[in-house]
This record gives C-alpha cells, sequence and structure tokens, in this order.
C-alpha cells in the first residue's frame, strides 16, 4: 500500500513545479563565479532612481545564428542581463525581445534604428544583435551590435545607456587652463589670425557641452585643470572645496610641457619655467609629484629622428613614452579598450603612506625606468646621451590615477585671506573633509596634437588622423567622471566563456617538453652534419662519386637509429598529452554529468532509510 503514495506525491511534484515557474518567475539564483548575472549596487541604485519608463527593444537573430554557438551563448546572456535589469527596475524597464528574420517588418525596423546587420550565409541573410532604447520623450540610443570583445563591459555599456536616456542633457566640461586649448589669444599689435583649437577640445565638443572658466562654477559636471600655474589662492579653495563636495575633476599637471612656452621663472629669471603643480592639494591628499623630475623608460620609450655624423637615424628618446599593453589599466573603463597612448616628459605620480584614498593606476610604465632631471632635459634633449647615462631603477611608474576615498581639505584654516569668498563656490558651506572622485595626470602634452593627432589634406580640406588613443582616453575618463558616483563605482566583470584553464596548462606542459626534444634533436642533427663533414673531408673519391668509410657509414646509421629513436619520444609525448587531456575531460564529464544526480540519488536513497527506520 505504501506505492499508493507516489502517485499523489508524483501530482503534488508537477504542480508545484508549475507554480513555481509561473508564479516566482523573479526568483534567481547566480551561481557563475564571476556572479555574471547579479547585477552591481550601483547598478541597481541608477534603476531604483529611474522616475520615467525606459524601452528595450532587444533583437536578436537567433535562428540565424543558429550556426554559430559562441554568439548563440552570448545573446543568451545578454537576453538574461537584461531580464534582471527589467525585474530590478520596479517595472520602468520594458523589455521586447525581437527575433528580425529575413526580409521581415522586424528586420525593417532594426534596420531604420540604426542597427547592424551582419551576413551569414550565401544566400545574404544578415544577422542583428543590437539593443534600441527609447525614453518617454523618444531620446534614442543604440547599441549596434553586442560585440564578444566588450563583454567584460557589458553591465557598464547598459546601465550607461540607461543612465544617459534618464538623464539626457548633455554633460557640461568646465576648463580652466593656462595652455592655448581653446587657441592662441590675440596680442596687442599682432594681426587678427583665427585661433586654432586643440584637437581634444574639438573632439570633447561632440559629447559635452565644453566651457572656458576662469574660476569654479557650481554648474558644471566635470572640472578640467590643464597646467595650473600661478593659481590664485582663491581659485585653489574653489578647486578644493568643489572636489570635497562631491564635484567630479581630472588635473593635469607637468613637470616639463613640451607644449608650453613659458616666460622665465620669478625666482630665476635667466630660466624658463615650463611646469606646473597642484603641490598644496595633492599634499593634503597624501601624493606628491616632483617637480624636477621626468620619467624615462627603455621599454616604451618612442623611437625619434636625429641627425648624427652618419646621417639621419632612428633612436629611443626616453621621456616620450608610447604606452600600451600592461601599461594600460585593462579592469578601469577609461582605459581598457585603448591600444595606445603617447605621453611627454610625464611625472611620476607617489602615494605617501599616510594617504587614506584609493589610487588606482590607469596609465602606468614598465620597470624599466629611470627618473630624468628636467633641467637636463630641458636645455639638451641629447636622445643618444639620455641612452647611454640610462640605469634602470627598476620600479614602475604611476602616470595617470583615479583617485577615490576620503581626503582632507588643503585649506584647515578655511578660505585664504580671511571672511566668506565671493565666487559661486565659496558661498557653500565649508567642508574639512569629504569623499573625492578625481583622475590626475601627471602630463599635459598628452593633450597636445603633436603626440596623438596628424593634420591631413582630404579634398582640399585639413582633417585630424589620430595616431594614438589619447583623445579616447579623455572622452572616456570624462565620460565616466560625468556620469553618477553609482556609475563610476562599476568595474570590468568576467567573461561568461570559461575556458578549461587545467587544460591549458597541460597542453602547455606537454607542448614545451615536445619543443624541448624537438631543439635537441635538432642540435644533434647539426652535430651529426658537421661530424659527416669532417669525415668526408678526410675520404676520397672515385669518378667524381662519394666513397663513404666505414666511420661515414657507421656515422649515419648512428644518426639514423637516434633520430627514428628521438621521433618515437615525440610521438609518446604527444601520446601523453592527449590521453591527459582525455582523462580530464572524463573527469570533468562525470562531474558535471553524473556525480550531481548521483549525489541526489545517495540523498534521496538516504532520506528513504531514515524515513523508513523513522517510521517503522
Amino acid at each position: 500500500m505504501r506505492g499508493a503514495g507516489l502517485i499523489p506525491a508524483a501530482i503534488l511534484a508537477v504542480a508545484i513545479i508549475i507554480l513555481v515557474n509561473t508564479g516566482i518567475t523573479g526568483v534567481r539564483l547566480d551561481l557563475t563565479d564571476a556572479r555574471l548575472y547579479t547585477l552591481s549596487q550601483g547598478t541597481e541604485n541608477i534603476l531604483a532612481s529611474l522616475e520615467e519608463p525606459i524601452r528595450l527593444d532587444f533583437y536578436f537573430s537567433r535562428k540565424t545564428l543558429d550556426s554559430f554557438p559562441s554568439m548563440i551563448n552570448y545573446g543568451n546572456r545578454v537576453g538574461d542581463l537584461l531580464r534582471e535589469y527589467a525585474a530590478k527596475s520596479g517595472g520602468k524597464l520594458k523589455l521586447t525581445v525581437i527575433e528580425p528574420e529575413p526580409f521581415s517588418e522586424a528586420e525593417d525596423q532594426a534596420v531604420a534604428s540604426g542597427l547592424q546587420g551582419v551576413a551569414v550565409n550565401t544566400a545574404g541573410d544578415n544577422a542583428y544583435f543590437g539593443l534600441v532604447a527609447r525614453n518617454s520623450v523618444d531620446d534614442e540610443k543604440v547599441i549596434a551590435f553586442f560585440q564578444n570583445q566588450r563583454e567584460a563591459s557589458l553591465e557598464y555599456d547598459l546601465t550607461k545607456l540607461i543612465y544617459n536616456l534618464a538623464n539626457p542633457r548633455k554633460p557640461a566640461i568646465g576648463v580652466i587652463s593656462s595652455l592655448p586649448v581653446f587657441g592662441a589669444p590675440m596680442l596687442p599689435g599682432q594681426p587678427p589670425a583665427p585661433p586654432q583649437t586643440w584637437a581634444i577640445i574639438e573632439s570633447m565638443r561632440e559629447f559635452f557641452d565644453v566651457r572656458e572658466l576662469t574660476t569654479v562654477t557650481d554648474d558644471i559636471d566635470v572640472l578640467m585643470v590643464i597646467h595650473p600655474k600661478d593659481l590664485p589662492e582663491s581659485t585653489l579653495f574653489d578647486i578644493d572645496q568643489f572636489v570635497l563636495r562631491g564635484g567630479k575633476a581630472m588635473f593635469f599637471v607637468d613637470p616639463l610641457a613640451e607644449s608650453d612656452n613659458p616666460g622665465p621663472d620669478p625666482q630665476n629669471p635667466s630660466m624658463p619655467d615650463p611646469s606646473s603643480h597642484l603641490d598644496r592639494l595633492l599634499n593634503a591628499w597624501g601624493l606628491e609629484i616632483p617637480g624636477d623630475k621626468v620619467v624615462g623608460d627603455a621599454e616604451y620609450a618612442m623611437r625619434v629622428q636625429t641627425r648624427s655624423p652618419r646621417g639621419q637615424s632612428g633612436i629611443l628618446y626616453l621621456p616620450w613614452l608610447g604606452l600600451q599593453g600592461e601599461a594600460l589599466n585593462r579592469e578601469d573603463f577609461a582605459t581598457n579598450e585603448l591600444e595606445v597612448v603617447n605621453t611627454g616628459s610625464a611625472g611620476a605620480i607617489n602615494k605617501k603612506e599616510d594617504s587614506k584614498l584609493t589610487v588606482t593606476p590607469l596609465l602606468r610604465t614598465s620597470s624599466q625606468t629611470m627618473l630624468l632631471e628636467r633641467i637636463m632635459l630641458q636645455f639638451r634633449q641629447d636622445p643618444e646621451s639620455i641612452l647611454n647615462n640610462f640605469k634602470s631603477e627598476d620600479k614602475q611608474r604611476d602616470i595617470a590615477v583615479r583617485l577615490s576615498g576620503s581626503a582632507q581639505t588643503a585649506f584647515p584654516e578655511g578660505a585664504p585671506g580671511g571672511g566668506e569668498q565671493k565666487t559661486e563656490a565659496g558661498n557653500k558651506d565649508f567642508l574639512k573633509e569629504g569623499d573625492i572622485n578625481v583622475i590626475l595626470v601627471a602630463d599635459t602634452d598628452i593633450l597636445s596634437d603633436m603626440f596623438w593627432v596628424r593634420e591631413q589634406n582630404f579634398l582640399g580640406m585639413q582633417i585630424n588622423q589620430a595616431i594614438a588613443d589619447n583623445g579616447d582616453f579623455i572622452i572616456n575618463a570624462l565620460d565616466n567622471l560625468s556620469g553618477s558616483n553609482d556609475l563610476i563605482s562599476l568595474r570590468s566583470r568576467g567573461a561568461s566563456s570559461r575556458p578549461f584553464t587545467r587544460v591549458e596548462v597541460i597542453r602547455r606542459e606537454a607542448e614545451e617538453r615536445f619543443r624541448l626534444r624537438e631543439q635537441e634533436l635538432q642540435e644533434r642533427l647539426k652535430e651529426t652534419e658537421q661530424r659527416i663533414v669532417d669525415l668526408q673531408g678526410k675520404g676520397g673519391s672515385d669518378s667524381g662519386g662519394m666513397i663513404l668509410s666505414p666511420e661515414q657509414a657507421a656515422e649515419i646509421e648512428k644518426f639514423r637509429a637516434e633520430m627514428l629513436e628521438t621521433r618515437k619520444e615525440l610521438r609518446a609525448v604527444q601520446h601523453e598529452l592527449q590521453k591527459d587531456i582525455e582523462g580530464l575531460g572524463i573527469a570533468l564529464r562525470f562531474i558535471n554529468v553524473g556525480l550531481v544526480p548521483l549525489l541526489i540519488a545517495i540523498g534521496a536513497v538516504g532520506a528513504g532509510v531514515y524515513r523508513s527506520r523513522h517510521y517503522n
């Protein structure tokens, strides 16, 4: 009679499953190693702050991409993540998943919205894998095609898109600069000439409302201070209070600005002063940039042309760097997609032991560096002499960093000069401490046209062609800073495609053994060939034909036997390689397919035995 209870139990189990699938769809459990489907707190904060609905149309050609499993897997991840966004938005995000089949109305809508179609077969069918988002006033943002290469930035890209739709105003960037980034001013007595705005300002204007300032105002989203020379104490105080109140800022200081044409140094009239600093603020934050030192790097140094007695030649100029690869932070959105960033005579940013700030390097040198005397470079830019005197200090140097965390004011006594500041910033309550979000760059030449663009003639027009990613670095950094603190807090996530790292380790070890044996074979081959040549020199010939002596014949036979034995060993190594990988694959399949059901079965049997003994 006990078996009669199985039928009601099975019916109850099916009913529970149906109930869960239909009624508790919002409950999710993320067991991925990198928490790929769990939204960051910053994203959840932005979703919770949405005031108006946003419509998300996710176009995914699942059927057309059926023969591309990697794209299907990534599409599934994007779709699942978008559903998580919708579930966490309190109904503000309206998600629609669309299958744009070839020659359908949905495909026409995808094309009209600016999605990028990718041809997947000879019939000319296009596949679509993108997102169209609209707010309540029909502002539109589009991800034309989700790129696998940006999977680590997927959450950031989606959250930024939603944030920009919820806050459609163009961010305002206020620029205070002692360099002529907005064009050279007209000098008295000189003929009028059109000012030449720097390329970086023109690039910024495509994305931001760029304003030239002489002091800090409260109506900007990000403050950009370039080459601050001889700033009044009142302006420094305004900058200090702006940052402590949570204002975002990007500072560019330089021990040797190649783009500066300075006048004489007031303390030494015979010496020009090409440097700038924010020592008062940085010292209060526990940071320093030596004003008399420039970083030289033997690994990332640019090659320049120089004249010598032998004519024109190329040589490394250690103060000019082309930072790439490991020099760029791959975890930060300001730099994770860049290829190369050029700098000129940059300084080194040092964090003091008592600093409370979190300092995240964005641009960093190799360890093959040396701090060079600024005065030596200022008057004798001799690449060969610098290279000959180079001695590596075996230390990486930070050229650009992100600063976050608690910082102290540089004006503990309050506004300079006493009394209330008359500037807009000074009318706020005075802060002695606050959390800051700042990007600090110890170089101004990173902005200069000569280090990242080349002017080219195109159909009679002069256009700038980027030769480095300096502009992208600045735009990325400002874009990141101009968002909310929640958006800035996001970091790169892992990828859903997880390689079998243990398999790769086994493969590399075996291939290394294989290569070593192969190299040994080549060495033995050379030695044997040389031995044969020596023996042939001692032999003779008959009618022009080679006569092999017994020694030569024995040597050749020995080589052949040795070659066969070595090839046999190489095959054995390859066999062991495949055997190790197959064994590991069997173990993984057992764990993924057999072990979990086996544990469940053992648990069920154990529960049955327990119940049987307990009730009997």
